[in-house]
């Protein structure tokens, strides 16, 4: 028997599933991607429903059940998907949120939908939350949705959780829409941020621009209406057991072998797993790379580099703009230092079930992981969870992980010099030192795993505005 209430109701943009053909049949399939990965294994178990959009514009399917998960869609007209998504939260707040690495644009239409649809969201998760359930929201897309929730069901606890940065004041209040998205949050009981970074960056935001309308104390920001909200970082993680005794599997330890056998046995494989998407920096990667090929520095015939770029956003000119480019350095790359059948680079513009990229961590000996924004990165925690204790991670400084990872080879992707030396002490790095790093890194993420990221938010929101 479906059931019409929950005690904890997910709120994201996004199901965690997929439409996808399977013969003549359509199935739903899981998705890629830091959320699904992270709240799938936080789903399992709990009397929970995930409200989110199913990926295709029109009338939304009736709810389901998926992998012991309650799945709500959503409906979000072809309209509301250019305006609402590819519009205000991927034109606007994106960019805005990422350091302006491109411009981000501003239109009233775009805001307007972005409006609408968090309200639709809401109206969702208070006609599934219990009484006195658990509302988790997140994401930028969503920002609004605590303050119209909090006006329909006053009685749930409300939490939302930010996966990507938020940006300095300075940059925050360039947005036309800056007071109501602030006021949105403050809808909730508690925000999780990635870092102390952005969670201090909207308490300063909610003291500047919100001025005599809230008081802000600490961590705590109350609003007119006497409603009290924390703000605190609560970061990310990973399956780590789960990522580890997949990459020990003798199936995917076969693989890994196979995938360097594939490309001739190299004697050092770099990898670089992403988005392609303009943060991630896969251009300042792939210039570093091609300046060690062209110097010597590496041997295109011993040393190969896989970079997976998963499409993403495709209808959006600024990726369209980043996948051209990273595909004709790779193939001037490509073309100035391969021998016969054995690229140095080899480019897949697609995305890989689990098992895969479990193998290609496995295969790798140093990964590259160097955006020049990122709220997190769990693919760099995947890495360390996967790989044994040969392994290396190059991590850029202005990730999440960064403050966790301590013991990566740091890079600054913005200095290519310093990046070049920073790849070239991964690979030329003692035995003992690698282990030592990655035994320290694998430590740390066993520690700090999804399961205690979500019961540490959900403990947080449970007593907010107190600490726990």
């Amino acid at each position: 028997m479906f059931k019409d209430k929950f005690d904890l109701v997910i709120a994201a943009n996004r199901l965690p599933v997929d439409r996808v053909r399977e013969g003549n049949r359509s199935v739903w399939r899981r998705s890629p991607g830091g959320l699904v990965t992270a709240m799938e294994s936080v789903m399992r178990g709990r009397d929970g429903a995930w409200i989110g959009w199913s990926g295709v514009p029109g009338k939304a399917p009736a709810a389901f059940e998926q992998d012991d998960m309650c799945l709500h869609p959503i409906a979000l007209s072809s309209d509301e998907v250019t305006d609402y998504y590819e519009g205000f939260s991927n034109g606007s707040l994106w960019p805005l949120y990422h350091d302006v690495i491109v411009p981000p644009t501003f239109r009233r239409r775009w805001q307007a939908a972005y409006e609408k649809v968090n309200r639709r969201f809401a109206e969702a998760a208070a006609d599934l939350a219990a009484d006195k359930a658990t509302v988790w929201v997140h994401d930028y897309q969503l920002q609004q949705v605590p303050q119209f929730l909090r006006e329909l069901r006053p009685d749930v606890r409300i939490g939302w959780f930010n996966h990507i940065p938020f940006p300095p004041v300075e940059l925050f209040m360039q947005l036309p829409a800056r007071d109501s998205l602030l006021h949105g949050l403050l809808g909730a009981d508690f925000l999780g941020f990635q870092r102390r970074t952005d969670a201090q960056n909207f308490l300063r935001a909610c003291r500047q621009l919100l001025g005599e309308d809230v008081a802000v104390r600490g961590d705590l920001v109350q609003n007119g209406d006497g409603q009290v909200c924390r703000a605190a970082a609560v970061p990310i993680s990973i399956d780590t057991r789960g990522m580890a005794e997949l990459a020990s599997t003798p199936k995917v330890q076969a693989r890994a072998a196979e995938i360097r056998e594939q490309l001739g046995n190299p004697e050092k494989l770099l990898l670089g797993v992403d988005r392609l998407d303009y943060t991630k920096g896969i251009r300042h990667r792939l210039k570093a790379l091609e300046e060690m090929y062209r110097e010597g520095s590496l041997n295109s015939a011993c040393t190969k580099f896989i970079q997976v770029a998963t499409p993403s956003r495709e209808r959006l000119e600024a990726y369209q703009h980043i996948r051209s480019e990273v595909e004709q350095t790779v193939g001037r790359i490509n073309g100035e230092h391969s021998s016969f059948g054995a690229p140095p680079v080899t480019y897949l513009h697609r995305s890989f079930p689990r098992e895969e990229m479990a193998a290609m961590f496995v295969a790798a000996d140093v990964m590259l992981v160097t955006p020049l924004r990122d709220g997190m990165n769990l693919v760099a925690k995947e890495y360390v969870a996967a790989h044994d204790d040969s392994g290396a991670l190059v991590l850029s400084e202005f990730t999440g992980a960064a403050t966790e990872l301590k013991q990566s080879y740091l890079c600054n992707p913005h200095d290519i010099a310093r990046t070049k030396r920073t790849i070239t002490r991964a690979l030329e790095a003692p035995d003992e030192e690698r282990r030592r790093r990655m035994r320290a890194m694998r430590r740390q993420v066993l520690r700090h795993d999804v399961q205690h990221w979500a019961e540490r938010f959900l403990s947080d929101l449970a007593v907010a505005p107190r600490q726990p």
